[in-house]
């Protein structure tokens, strides 16, 4: 006999009225019973915040489909730890209205909800698409139930989330699915100053053109050559191969111990 359904929990930044999380819900409800918990605006690039000095008001907009007043993180924890019956089988966070390539993953809300997923055990991907007005989300939704399939059958190695990219065009012109590593993105201009008609300044925080650092396996090169992104993100952001060459720093002392070391040799030369 056939095990219970999966259970999917599908979130977003870009929030609960979003095209791209409502294409993603619709798709996914052939895979299992599909929750939804969005923020009810948008709250792109909140990155990993968590609302502490406010309460959190959740709306019931549909079956299993709630819009909270907060982060997307604060949607993951509500609906894993208060909301749901039990924790879901898959996270999916997105469909993203705009890629998540590279450093864009540090101030992502969409792969942060994914990455919160993570901590609280539950494997968990980041959908995000190519594009600025208009969307393929048919095709990204597509490309989504696929690889949540094989993350429901195979799972995902500890402490790892997917960060999906998928290029905006139609299903079949897409060449296929690449693995790859996050690249770095650099903006020119990323500060634009202005005058305001009362005469103060101000500020908008954006690039006008991005360049890329050439990598093996660079991620945003695969969206160039019209194929899906798919990056394994891990949890742990230690670096491990430079840990031996601060050793030597294990041996500063703290200024205390210094002010220490210095009190007793100075009782020690009085009492002789």
């Amino acid at each position: 006999m056939p095990g219970p359904p999966k259970r999917i929990l599908v979130t977003n930044d870009d929030g609960i009225h979003s095209p791209g999380l409502t294409a993603l819900a619709k798709a996914l409800s052939k895979v299992g019973e599909v929750w939804v918990v969005a923020p009810d605006r948008e709250r792109t690039a909140v990155a990993h915040a968590v609302t502490l000095h406010k309460p959190l008001r959740v709306q019931q907009i549909g079956t299993r489909t709630y819009a909270v007043n907060g982060t997307p993180v604060d949607c993951v924890n509500l609906a894993v730890l208060k909301l749901m019956p039990s924790p879901p089988d898959l996270l999916v966070s997105g469909i993203n209205r705009g890629v998540n390539l590279g450093d864009d993953v540090l101030y992502s809300g969409t792969v942060s909800a994914a990455m919160e997923g993570t901590i609280l055990g539950v494997p968990s991907m980041a959908v995000s698409q190519e594009g600025q007005k208009q969307f393929y989300f048919d095709a990204g939704a597509r490309y989504a139930v696929r690889i949540a399939r094989l993350v429901l059958k195979e799972g995902l190695p500890d402490e790892t989330l997917v960060n999906l990219n998928i290029p905006n065009r139609p299903f079949e012109s897409i060449t296929g699915v690449r693995v790859t590593c996050l690249s770095r993105r650099r903006f020119d201009n990323p500060i634009t100053e202005k005058v305001d008609p009362h005469g103060r300044t101000y500020y908008w925080i954006a690039g006008t053109r991005v360049s890329w650092s050439r990598s093996k396996d660079a991620d945003h090169e695969a969206l160039e050559q019209g194929a899906v992104s798919l990056t394994p993100i891990h949890l742990d952001t230690t670096n491990h191969g430079v840990l031996d060459r601060f050793r030597k720093w294990e041996t500063v002392r703290r200024p205390h111990q210094g002010r220490a070391a210095a009190s007793q040799k100075m009782k020690g030369k009085q009492k002789g």
